[in-house]
């Protein structure tokens, strides 16, 4: 049984179009149970363009998807996390994708096989779509599995989702304990710890930071492909992802990669695969630019945390 779609929306019709043309080619689509969410709007002014989606969806989707239409705005964090609850209390996994992705056509194959290949592994939590970009794996077949979590185009199963802990117990040890920072910052090559403690200060609206450390209290890790099966079309202005003074998690390749993918049996790290992955990360994140900031931002963070939590 092919694992249903969810799909998450807001006022970016055009996106929105193009997200739904690459997902409706992909190989098992007409299996897939398709639910969407669209969130309603903050003010008056938005109410044409998540009109225009709403539209969108029913010319392309048709009456054979599931249709909830928010009249208030709920933010994408609690969107996801009651949509993807919902749904996985009905199914007991999903595929979920938003509107500013872009879907190699092999998208689905890849998700629904690992789902069912990983269902019984207790420390797998999710299944990635999106794989940073690594030309030292470009002739690598084969997936590989990695101590993070992603929000570009993932898959996860009840299991895993009911250790979703929205309140991010014991974040605060980040605030004193070094190593456990450095280690949930993928040895320091990224400011998890800089958004996951701005998330539970009120100063940022993130479900992923959330999910990211859900999954690192449990030792959990994630499934990536070994090239990317996801572009993210928000790099245009329209949304807020991954884009800075020195950071850019966007791709330069024209095309998405299609080809068969061999799951590793052995739920392990390759530490290889690693420090690959990890060298992308940094590089995407600034370099040496982007470590300076986040430190930066660590430092103001933390010195304002500790105040909040005294």
């Amino acid at each position: 049984m092919a694992a249903p779609i969810v799909i998450f929306a807001y006022r970016r019709p055009q996106h929105l179009k193009r997200m739904l043309e690459s997902l409706m080619i992909c190989e098992g689509f007409a299996d897939s149970p398709v639910i969407v969410y669209v969130d309603g709007p903050k003010s008056a002014s938005e109410m044409s363009e998540i009109s225009q989606v709403r539209q969108v969806l029913r010319e392309l989707l048709g009456a054979d998807a599931e249709y909830h239409f928010s009249e208030i705005n709920r933010g994408l964090s609690q969107s996801i996390i009651e949509g993807v609850s919902a749904v996985i209390r009905r199914y007991g996994r999903a595929i979920v994708v938003e509107d500013d992705l872009l879907l190699a056509p092999n998208f689905l194959n890849y998700m629904n096989t690992a789902l069912n290949f990983y269902q019984d592994e207790e420390k797998v939590f999710q299944i990635s779509g999106y794989m940073f970009e690594t030309q030292e794996l470009d002739d690598q077949n084969a997936a590989m599995l990695l101590p993070l979590t992603v929000s570009w185009g993932w898959a996860t199963w009840q299991r895993a989702w009911k250790c979703f802990d929205i309140s991010a117990t014991g974040w605060q040890h980040l605030l004193s304990n070094s190593a456990l920072r450095r280690k949930f910052d993928i040895d320091g090559v990224y400011g998890y710890s800089t958004m996951l403690a701005r998330q539970m200060m009120g100063k940022r609206d993130s479900w992923a930071v959330r999910w990211y450390w859900s999954a690192f209290q449990n030792d959990a890790l994630t499934v990536f492909p070994p090239q990317t099966l996801v572009r993210n079309l928000g790099f245009d202005g329209s949304g807020s992802h991954g884009r800075g003074f020195f950071r850019n998690f966007d791709h330069d390749q024209a095309k998405l990669t299609q080809r068969n993918i061999v799951f590793p049996k052995a739920i392990q790290v390759n530490r290889a695969n690693l420090f690959t992955v990890k060298n992308a990360l940094r590089k995407a994140n600034g370099g040496g630019f982007g470590s300076i900031l986040d430190y930066l931002r660590w430092i103001v963070t933390k010195n304002l945390a500790k105040k909040l939590v005294k």
